[in-house]
């Protein structure tokens, strides 16, 4: 420790940034933060070197929302088996992915009493636990009614979605996640979160001419901020902003 000077942590801090998420770098960062002002405080080093621990370069709304296209939907809705239970709910699961842009965690907490088949919603508990009632889409729809009459277990759980092997449980937004890469497996692509069919659904009502504030209503967004994200892929809009390259009319 008493070798330790600035030039060594910062060269730590880049090296091991190198091949490391964003998020990941900025946990070194506060992490080695502290321990160089507890060596400081403790006389470990002569002196403060937590100030040589360089920042994470981060920006909001940097990144590309990347959703699946459409035919790749297609192919994870198909690879579902429905002739089985376990099919028939992992269809129901990502029909409401795709279809009405469900959270992973939302889709496993949703409930029997939730579903109002004569108006044809659904009551969506959301971040916040606000509750949010969706118009449910005919394809979403089908897809509960089978496996709800077709696959779901008779169990004193009142979840939609169940395991289909006793003891039947609530399946958990992890079992979600697992349902979503299974599907990837099936269909032979490269495995993917379920939150990418919500930017998926965002992205294709932008192309069929929606609006971002009506790109928010449907994902329940609580702040604009967070449908800004998808600006940078609505071409429509953004073509009247490009400007002309040099030299492309000669």
């Amino acid at each position: 420790m008493s070798d330790l000077d600035a030039a060594k942590v910062t060269a730590f801090m880049v090296d091991y940034s190198r091949d490391r998420n964003t998020w990941s770098a900025k946990a070194m960062v506060t992490s080695l933060r502290a321990f160089l002002r507890f060596a400081h405080v403790t006389g470990r080093t002569a002196v403060p070197l937590a100030g040589a621990v360089p920042a994470v370069a981060s920006w909001r709304l940097s990144a590309l929302p990347r959703g699946p296209p459409a035919a790749e939907i297609e192919l994870l809705l198909a690879g579902c088996d429905r002739n089985t239970a376990t099919g028939l709910r992992d269809y129901a699961v990502l029909s409401l992915l795709a279809r009405l842009g469900l959270r992973g965690a939302e889709a496993a907490a949703l409930q029997l009493g939730d579903i109002d088949w004569r108006a044809g919603e659904i009551a969506v508990t959301g971040k916040g636990s606000r509750i949010e009632r969706l118009p449910l889409p005919v394809p979403a729809g089908k897809a509960l009614a089978a496996w709800l009459s077709g696959g779901r277990p008779a169990c004193e759980s009142r979840a939609v979605f169940v395991t289909v092997r006793r003891p039947y449980r609530q399946l958990t937004p992890e079992a979600v996640r697992a349902v979503m890469g299974r599907a990837c497996d099936r269909a032979g692509l490269e495995r993917r979160g379920a939150h990418r069919l919500r930017h998926a659904l965002a992205t294709e009502m932008l192309r069929a001419g929606a609006s971002l504030p009506e790109v928010g209503q449907v994902l329940r967004h609580r702040s604009q901020l967070s449908t800004s994200l998808y600006a940078k892929v609505d071409q429509d809009a953004l073509r009247p902003l490009a400007r002309p390259w040099p030299g492309a009319g000669r």
